[in-house]
């Protein structure tokens, strides 16, 4: 597809169907984590920290110790190095442990421990990028405001048949997409629902293509098992928030 030509592209009535569809299937199907029984922003962005490059099910102990711990920026910003890394040793990957303390000690000392509601003010924090601004946001806050990381680039490009880069998520026409999906009346919801569509159905190698309820509707050519060729090259492991 010339990813170039909009009109090619899915109509944003065609997104906005696809959302209430998914929206309709993760109203059974979605899954159970701490981190979503809250709308605390703040601990909305630690969850998402937690998650890179580790598993929900590994994390969700963890989760519950620290915030046990540190139930707030405040809290968290004030902590002994040495106690972060015992409680969250468990998630592996000691070397991202101090990020921990660096963004809740910038959220006390510059936003007087409130996480910030602009994207732009979130990605000024340490270690913030689009999809966690993006997160905090629409899940945290319940803004329209869109995610978008390999998983909802895989969907996108499997259910409307589109073409990506590489790295798909900084494609403009993938950021439109997702723009569009999330400016519905619940963004937390729908992107909720996508992360776990992505996870339990629209795997990257072998998707459940004969369970998917979207299948008839779908753009995919390919329908049998296979590994995705088209994730993006430099994202290690999907976000599962």
């Amino acid at each position: 597809m010339d990813i170039k030509n909009p009109a090619k592209l899915p109509s944003n009535e065609d997104i906005s169907l696809f959302r209430e569809r998914l929206t309709k299937w993760f109203a059974e199907n979605g899954r159970d984590y701490p981190w979503r029984k809250t709308v605390d922003p703040f601990k909305v962005l630690i969850a998402e920290m937690m998650l890179r490059r580790t598993k929900a099910e590994q994390a969700r102990e963890v989760y519950s110790s620290l915030f046990a711990r540190f139930p707030d920026a405040r809290a968290m910003a004030e902590a002994q190095e040495e106690e972060l890394e015992r409680i969250l040793y468990p998630l592996g990957l000691r070397w991202r442990t101090p990020a921990f303390g660096r963004v809740a000690r910038e959220i006390k000392e510059k936003h007087d421990c409130r996480v910030p509601e602009t994207r732009d003010e979130l990605m000024a924090l340490p270690g913030v990028g689009e999809y966690v601004a993006g997160a905090v946001l629409s899940i945290g806050y319940g803004k329209p405001e869109w995610m978008v990381d390999s998983n909802v680039v895989r969907v996108f490009r499997r259910y409307f048949g589109i073409s990506t880069s590489r790295e798909g998520r900084r494609d403009k026409h993938i950021i439109n997409m997702a723009r569009v999906y999330a400016s519905g009346s619940d963004a937390r919801t729908a992107n909720l629902a996508i992360l776990d569509f992505a996870a339990l159905v629209c795997l990257p190698d072998n998707p459940d293509c004969a369970a998917c309820p979207l299948k008839s509707s779908c753009k995919s050519t390919d329908r049998k098992s296979h590994k995705d060729s088209g994730k993006d090259s430099d994202t290690v492991v999907t976000n599962e928030l």
